[in-house]
């Protein structure tokens, strides 16, 4: 009986914990930049993920979004949010709607030892038929310790996708994805 007590005891002292990352909340920078283009009435379709992604961190947990959420519908949330705070979003009679594949998502918790960096890219498509591609590649201070390291990473996911969003807003070729 004590055997099963203490291999009881070592699971439960050694079950991983998963790291998330805060709900997406509207950039200011994006905000004012979508309100200063002409064209409204867009919606956001799908988002596909990419084809390899290790969301483990250190052997002390998985990364995973808030709200069982994926890495590419957190993306697809945050561009819908800010379409819709800045009055631009429409879902029942679009003139556009906007798609995306998240071609590279990956994060590093140890960089230079105590730092820490995300990496995606962003193909957007068009239903008027034109597409981009945008990429943030975000660095932070992560921590030694993997507890730390992995909750730092996590949180630094948010301002990450903050920055990628605010990147395809402000970048020439969004004007020509939102109009037809």
């Amino acid at each position: 009986m004590k055997q099963i007590a203490a291999v009881i005891s070592i699971l439960a002292l050694s079950a991983c914990s998963t790291y998330m990352p805060q709900r997406y909340s509207i950039s200011a920078n994006t905000n004012v930049a979508l309100k200063t283009i002409g064209a409204g009435n867009i919606n956001v379709g799908s988002f596909k993920g990419p084809a390899n992604f290790d969301n483990s961190c250190r052997a002390a947990g998985p990364i995973a979004p808030p709200d069982s959420m994926s890495f590419e519908a957190y993306i697809q949330k945050a561009l819908a949010d800010e379409l819709k705070v800045a009055g631009k979003f429409d879902e029942k009679t679009p003139k556009i709607t906007l798609s995306g594949v998240v071609e590279q998502l990956s994060f590093s918790s140890s960089r230079g030892l105590t730092g820490g960096s995300w990496d995606i890219g962003l193909r957007v498509t068009s239903s008027n038929g034109k597409t981009t591609y945008v990429s943030e590649h975000y660095e932070f201070n992560s921590g030694f310790v993997a507890d730390t390291a992995c909750k730092q990473t996590a949180e630094a996911y948010f301002p990450a996708v903050q920055n990628l969003i605010e990147k395809l807003v402000k970048s020439p070729e969004f004007l020509t994805l939102v109009t037809s």
